[in-house]
């Protein structure tokens, strides 16, 4: 199995990627972090990209479409991907469709957690971690239970990104519409686009994602 799974920053998407890696052994391919990994690794691909990076250009649709490949090729991979940051323009979709068609797969479905813009912003500033070991809270929905103390080491150190704040979701949610727009319409022509209700529970999202990927579903059915 094959997905896209979309959503901008604090909608819950890493969380429901990483219970797909956990519970399915799917493996989830995110651009950012497969080029850190190949530079660091002085791969073909990963001198490329660092080349290109250290000279400040953008790394182009051909390298990233190289370390997609190259990582399918690796194995591990048959219980399914979940490609994350990558396909977000239309050359870029029709990219993916060809590395998967090279190796005898095709997409399946993709998955939008959908957010209401002003929850969301409440949810991400009011979010922080333990600063030792990077146990999750919020100032509303996930309290330690012993005021400043970490309910998983024992920490009282508390760190917030500097980033988290309305003016930065704001920016964060427009540069998402600005980047999904372009391959929705592509998906969504061929049937493979779901919606799931982001701002729900962490335990019924993953039940919807659950019963999408199981049984299909209809389109806008969650």
């Amino acid at each position: 199995m094959n997905i896209i799974l979309l959503g901008p920053p604090g909608a819950g998407k890493g969380t429901q990627a990483g219970r797909l890696v956990s519970e399915r052994a799917m493996v989830q391919l995110s651009t950012g972090d497969m080029l850190r990994a190949a530079v660091k690794s002085g791969s073909p691909v990963g001198l490329r990209a660092k080349a290109v990076m250290e000279a400040g250009e953008l790394v182009s649709d051909s390298i990233v479409s190289a370390l997609i490949g190259e990582r399918l090729d690796a194995g591990g991979t048959d219980a399914g991907v979940i490609f994350d940051g990558f396909p977000r323009t239309a050359p870029q979709a029709e990219a993916l469709d060809l590395l998967l068609a090279e190796r005898g797969r095709s997409l399946d479905y993709v998955v939008e957690l959908e957010v209401d813009e002003a929850a969301l912003t409440e949810r991400v500033v009011g979010r922080f971690t333990c600063a030792r070991c990077g146990e999750g809270y919020h100032d509303v929905f996930k309290r330690p239970v012993k005021a400043g103390v970490c309910d998983v080491c024992g920490s009282t150190e508390f760190k917030r990104r500097p980033d988290d704040n309305a003016d930065t979701v704001a920016t964060r949610m427009a540069e998402y519409r600005a980047k999904t727009a372009p391959i929705l319409p592509i998906y969504e022509a061929r049937g493979l686009v779901y919606r799931v209700n982001g701002m729900a529970d962490i335990e019924e999202v993953a039940g919807a994602i659950g019963i999408i990927l199981d049984k299909g579903g209809a389109l806008d059915a969650f």
